[in-house]
């Protein structure tokens, strides 16, 4: 045992990337493995298969590495089939490893998980030993059974103060062996000492630098950042298992959703976006899975809901933190069983061919912690997690997204015409703060755009955006208290109905932006309840005569029929407030 951490440890002082790293903790694991398979008696009936280190700090994947137990194999090259089948392990090994905080044995064949305590792991818990519990899912189960792997053993990566960076997981295929923990549980101590001793190394080493990749109409800017991230995605974009992309608000998650939809086995099938932040919380279930006429009082008639229009393709859902608790509990179900049921139609569950991709900016786990998300949920989500940087962490994809935002809104007017940032223009941009991250840029661009044109004309074909353009630009940013915010977020509702209204055929009048109206006095009485929200809105008068329930009624219609003219199906979401004579109180979280 000692000769073997020396060797190790001389081993990776030579190492001088992760990558190398890897390579030698799982070359010296597997020649373990080898040894002790070949000592005991499963020795004929028995093969270690494949090793995998999955580095997977704070909220997101960092680094995947495989080596294949075969004689006379190395390093599996980028995008190797065997990364591919070894990260798979992770939806029940990772869950284990950060319940147990030890090594942890799993048994394809007889579905269990069983903790290993062992004297290396001083954070183990206390009743770790040899009570087995079941997979925690049963798709990881199944892809390991179908690749051979009856028997994986998942030691964690352990980081200074007993946290977990990641696992390295040995995989072995031996039938014979069922119900029992192979050669795991002998092994468990000696592999774990030279885990802990790599840990070091796996965490801290750089990655291997890699060649910046070749944008694309989907992800057109990748900076050194994204490169590193990149053949992870790629890896993850293959998979059939939830992807989970969080990172800060506008940092580009539902670009890069669509960028694994293109890079994925469902790239033929549509790709569907469900955004939860504008979904109230009693129509979650709807949006997501459809209704049948008369479900609910405005369903009016039958609706397909996000999953079924992404059949045979990919489901983006973002904002998953804004889900509700109940929904919550549909949302585990459609993930674990692959069945839904159409709200109203209660004779048959359908089948969900969807790829799922979770974006969110918030803390889940910090939401587990408080009650507000299900700890079940939150697992079947972090299968293959994916933080993305802010875009102050991405300077030098600052002057290109820019380029390439001016020249998107530039053919927008002038098909055939040009765009360009003055070499000053682009450093006071790539010196600036993005807390907005890439849909600030934009907005950003597109004032520093329309101040160009303003001196230069609104017919010119080539359009230059000077230094002072982006100056001026950034001074909007720059107002007094938290105006500058709501007017943001006013300029982006806005755009959001020009481009509705871009896409219908027909005009659509204008006096329905009244319905503006309508919403705001939604929010509010949602939120302060109904009387409360006329009164904030200086309509006393109409809570004093008690009209303000038939005015509320009034504006709720104005929102119905602009969605009407923008020929969008789905019912208002405040029917909930039209019951006459209710006054509600301020709205509390659903249960």
């Amino acid at each position: 045992m000692q000769d073997g951490i020396q060797r190790l440890l001389l081993s990776l002082l030579k190492c001088g990337d992760f990558e190398e790293a890897a390579n030698a903790a799982l070359q010296a694991m597997l020649r373990s493995a080898e040894e002790a398979l070949d000592a005991s008696p499963h020795a004929r009936r028995g093969r270690i298969l494949r090793g995998t280190v999955h580095l997977r700090p704070g909220e997101g994947y960092l680094r995947l590495a495989a080596r294949d137990a075969r004689p006379g194999a190395g390093r599996p090259a980028e995008g190797d089939e065997d990364v591919e089948l070894a990260l798979l392990t992770s939806t029940t090994a990772w869950r284990s490893v950060v319940t147990h905080r030890c090594a942890v044995a799993l048994d394809a064949n007889a579905g269990t998980v069983r903790p290993l305590a062992v004297s290396a792991a001083p954070e183990a818990t206390r009743d770790a030993g040899p009570a087995a519990a079941m997979f925690h899912s049963p798709d990881s189960r199944q892809r390991m059974l179908g690749r051979s792997a009856s028997h994986v053993l998942v030691l964690p990566l352990r980081a200074p103060g007993g946290g977990i960076d990641g696992l390295i997981s040995l995989e072995a295929d031996c039938p014979a062996a069922m119900g029992t923990d192979f050669i795991w549980g002998e092994l468990a101590p000696s592999l774990q000492w030279l885990a802990d001793v790599a840990a070091p190394y796996l965490m801290n080493l750089p990655v291997r630098p890699v060649r910046t990749a070749a944008p694309d109409a989907f992800l057109p800017v990748v900076g050194a950042a994204m490169s590193h991230l990149l053949p992870v995605m790629r890896v993850f974009a293959r998979q059939d298992e939830t992807l989970l992309i969080s990172g800060p608000t506008g940092a580009g998650k539902s670009r890069l959703a669509r960028w694994c939809h293109e890079h994925s086995r469902q790239q033929q099938g549509p790709f569907e976006t469900l955004d939860l932040m504008t979904v109230p919380e009693d129509l979650q279930a709807a949006e997501l899975f459809g209704w049948k006429k008369g479900a609910f009082t405005g369903a009016v008639r039958d609706t397909v809901g996000a999953v079924a229009r992404a059949e045979g393709g990919t489901l983006f859902i973002d904002e998953i933190d804004k889900l509700s608790l109940k929904t919550q509990a549909a949302m585990l179900h459609v993930l674990e069983e692959r069945t839904y049921r159409v709200l109203g139609e209660d004779t048959r569950e359908r089948r969900a061919n969807v790829r799922f991709v979770i974006g969110t900016n918030a803390d889940l786990k910090g939401a587990v912690r408080e009650g507000r998300f299900r700890e079940d949920l939150y697992y079947r989500l972090n299968v293959l997690p994916i933080r993305l940087p802010a875009l102050d962490d991405r300077q030098d994809e600052v002057a290109p997204w820019a380029r390439y935002m001016a020249d998107r809104r530039h053919r927008q007017r002038v098909p055939h015409g040009g765009v360009g940032l003055t070499p000053e223009a682009e450093r006071r941009l790539a010196s600036a703060s993005w807390p907005g991250n890439l849909r600030q840029l934009d907005n950003i661009i597109r004032r520093a755009y329309a101040l160009a044109l303003s001196r230069q004309g609104e017919d010119a074909r080539e359009v230059r955006i000077e230094e002072e353009h982006v100056v001026q630009a950034l001074a909007y940013d720059g107002a007094p208290g938290a105006r500058a915010p709501v007017m943001e977020r006013l300029h982006a509702a806005a755009e959001a109905l020009v481009d509705a209204v871009e896409r219908c055929e027909g005009p659509v009048d204008l006096d329905l932006t009244d319905a503006f109206r309508g919403f705001v006095l939604g929010v509010a009485s949602q939120r302060f309840g109904r009387e409360e929200a006329f009164k904030r809105f200086g309509r006393e008068k109409l809570v004093t005569t008690r009209n303000h329930h038939r005015a509320l009624r009034r504006e709720v219609e104005r929102i119905e029929a602009l969605g009407r003219a923008l020929g969008l199906e789905q019912p208002s979401p405040f029917q909930e407030l039209l019951a006459e004579g209710e006054t509600p109180s301020k709205a509390s979280p659903a249960t």
